[in-house]
């Protein structure tokens, strides 16, 4: 134990988070997230690790009810086309739920922004960083988004260049999530894809090694 260490209920609300933190698709309709509760979320997905400080991210929060609509739109067209990819799992797919657009309370679209290529610091070797740097702002706002009771789900369904022209993207922005937030109904004990069969999660032991692969 250091100095700089957080207290034992410090430490577990944290690890508390973290375990209970669920992909959500089911959210209670009708209900809001209040001012207060978004900006803390936001300022905690904009506290996020980003590599040379590139901030790489944009928030944009849908308001306006026939956008939501539009983008439901794409993501269902994608769902369709995802299914017949999926050869023999196609049906089982779309017995799916995998997205909660037109219920929950807010709806964001995360995307990296224009005037990335300007960053070389962390990027020379590994472009992708900025990728990295605005998923760890996703996960920031997700366990806050935990902590203040809310479930989150993370949409990645949907034709990117369609999404873009849909929300007025310059060119160089690309969307990289449609993040659905509000009260939910329950948290399940267990991620919902293993509920509902479809993959299961792994032990931690079988992604560590040492010194070599």
């Amino acid at each position: 134990m250091t100095d700089h260490a957080f207290t034992d209920a410090e430490r577990h609300a944290v690890y508390r988070a973290i375990a209970e933190r669920r992909d959500m698709r089911r959210f209670v309709a009708g209900e809001t997230v209040s001012d207060d509760v978004l900006t803390r979320l936001l300022a905690a997905a904009h506290a996020a690790p980003n590599v040379g400080l590139m901030q790489p991210w944009r928030f944009i929060r849908i308001t306006d009810p026939a956008v939501r609509r539009d983008i439901h739109a794409l993501v269902d067209e994608e769902r369709h086309r995802t299914a017949a990819a999926l050869g023999p799992r196609g049906e089982e797919f779309l017995a799916l739920k995998v997205e909660g657009i037109l219920d929950c309370a807010e709806l964001l679209v995360v995307a990296l922004r224009e005037g990335r290529e300007q960053h070389v610091f962390g990027r020379r070797t590994l472009p992708h960083m900025d990728l990295a740097s605005v998923s760890c702002a996703i996960q920031n706002l997700w366990l806050a988004a935990r902590t203040e009771g809310l479930g989150m789900g993370w949409v990645s369904i949907f034709d990117p260049r369609r999404l873009a022209g849909l929300l007025g993207m310059p060119d160089g922005a690309d969307p990289v999530a449609v993040l659905c937030l509000g009260p939910v109904p329950e948290f399940p004990e267990r991620p919902q894809l293993e509920l509902d069969q479809w993959a299961y999660t792994r032990p931690l032991a079988e992604f560590i090694s040492e010194n070599r692969w």
